[in-house]
């Protein structure tokens, strides 16, 4: 009931009306989506989500997080472009986290993808493989466990750091 109330305030915040017409459109979309939900989460042991006040903080955090790093990322990759040099040093590393639930997994890969500059490639287990287009500041003597522990702070770390408050 709860899931079903919020997301009919969304609903009708993102709308901006109150017509019948639209509050209808509404009820359907929820209802569909409420009862998906109910069947997901009916089959893990326990939801991924947190439902807290500190919760919303932990997402309002995280919300403006990626919006910086978006901003940076994209100013980042202009400036490359731009550059008649073209300044990238690609490679392919490993990220590791430690987030618990496939949707923590899942949003850290979406995040890191939708940074400009960074591709996540492959997910298994606990890791995240990742085309950087600026690996430079890894030094090449570094053991594969160092390297993967710079890297996962490089492009991970801000992002997981927020998630753990409102995903598991």
């Amino acid at each position: 009931m709860f899931v079903f109330v919020a997301l009919m305030v969304i609903w009708i915040l993102l709308t901006g009306s109150l017509q019948l017409d639209e509050l209808a459109a509404g009820v359907f979309a929820v209802t569909a989506v409420s009862v998906v939900m109910r069947m997901l989460m009916g089959r893990a042991t326990t939801p991924p989500i947190r439902f807290t006040p500190m919760a919303v903080i932990a997402l309002m955090r995280y919300l403006y997080t990626f919006t910086i790093a978006l901003l940076r990322a994209n100013l980042d990759m202009a400036r490359r472009v731009l550059d008649p040099l073209l300044p990238i040093h690609p490679v392919v590393v490993e990220v590791e986290t430690s987030l618990q639930s496939q949707l923590g997994r899942l949003m850290l890969a979406n995040s890191i993808t939708l940074t400009p500059g960074t591709l996540t490639v492959d997910l298994k287990g606990d890791r995240l493989l990742v085309h950087w287009i600026d690996g430079s500041s890894l030094p090449a003597d570094l053991t594969p466990e160092a390297r993967c522990q710079q890297a996962t702070e490089e492009i991970a770390a801000q992002f997981e750091r927020h998630l753990k408050g409102f995903i598991k």
